[in-house]
């Protein structure tokens, strides 16, 4: 029997893949058994999964950092995600690493991303009895609430990575570690491009020594940083050891300048306040919650289900809930 295009593209990937990156077909499977695609390898599948999930489509109206900008250039979770998974698919392919895979992890590394960003985060982890951490919801909407509760059934190589994307142990996969250093690479430099925007910083503000090594502009540090990834070799996932330091001053400045800065986040405690609210009203209605998460809510309690239906919830879908939950609505007389 002839081969099919997926074998094909498998043995490409064993003859043009560096040591030590991820085969498709040496995959540590799915959580339920499939029958492989003619076409696609089960990275390559994982990928359209995520692509085309609901979750996905979602992150287009979720904060990164500014809530509820006004203006057409401020960066979303969705923009963010594209922007990680370009820079981390420039990154394995310089190292001959399985570019699939690496797509995949960074298309769904944010899929659990709370409305109102890590001020939505923060107000779940404040109120939900297990706690609250969006890289283990991102890996709950994977395998349990996408496709009506059915979950994507992704490989465990893309599962392992967008679980470890962000903080704690790194993902098994060189891959995998490559999306948590262009996660890094990304937020840290949009972020400052959105903070010019919004005229709270200036380039020339950033560290003379940052400018001088990264470079003077968005793209020029990126560019700088990815030359510093791959120049460190594709055994151990990191940047060379100068601009390494350097990334690391940008991101400690950052977080003086623009991440505590109350210019932009002035708003954050209403988020926080609003989630909270949400989170507190559901768990006392349950009924008012659609059918899925009420099932969730008689499998695994109500807590658990109106932590999964507000995470999931767009910025402005939130706002809306709770507007019908909270705000009196006009008396008109029939």
């Amino acid at each position: 029997m002839a081969a099919s295009i997926a074998d094909t593209t498998c043995q490409l990937e064993r003859q043009t893949l560096a040591p030590g990156a991820a085969l498709a077909d040496e995959s540590r499977g799915r959580l339920r058994a499939e029958e492989p695609c003619a076409i696609r390898t089960a990275f390559q599948r994982d990928r359209d999964r995520i692509l085309h999930c609901s979750s996905f489509r979602r992150l287009k109206h979720k904060t990164q950092v500014f809530l509820s900008p006004e203006g057409d250039h401020y960066r979303t979770r969705l923009t963010h995600t594209l922007e990680v998974a370009q820079i981390a698919r420039t990154i394995a392919r310089a190292l001959r690493l399985n570019e699939d895979l690496t797509e995949a992890i960074a298309l769904g590394h944010d899929l659990g991303h709370t409305p109102f960003g890590h001020a939505g985060e923060r107000a779940l982890q404040q109120v939900h009895p297990e706690g609250f951490f969006h890289y283990a919801q991102s890996l709950r909407v994977v395998d349990t609430l996408e496709k009506h509760g059915q979950g994507l059934n992704l490989t465990f190589e893309v599962r392992n990575g967008i679980e470890r994307h962000t903080i704690g142990e790194e993902a098994c996969t060189r891959e995998g570690r490559i999306v948590r250093l262009a996660d890094k690479i990304a937020y840290i430099n949009h972020d400052i491009d959105d903070a010019q925007h919004a005229g709270i910083l200036r380039e020339e503000d950033l560290p003379s020594c940052v400018r001088q090594v990264l470079g003077a502009n968005k793209s020029a540090r990126i560019n700088a940083l990815v030359l510093a990834c791959v120049a460190q070799g594709g055994g151990e996932i990191g940047l060379e050891p100068e601009a390494g330091a350097q990334f690391d001053l940008l991101h400690r400045f950052m977080f003086e300048q623009v991440y505590t800065n109350p210019v932009c986040k002035s708003e954050e405690g209403k988020a926080v306040d609003m989630v909270i609210w949400l989170y507190r009203y559901f768990c006392a209605r349950p009924q008012r919650m659609p059918e899925e998460y009420r099932r969730i809510g008689e499998q695994e309690g109500v807590p658990r289900a109106a932590c999964d239906y507000i995470a999931g919830m767009t910025d402005r879908f939130a706002v809306r809930c709770f507007e019908e939950c909270f705000v009196p609505k006009a008396w008109n007389r029939r």
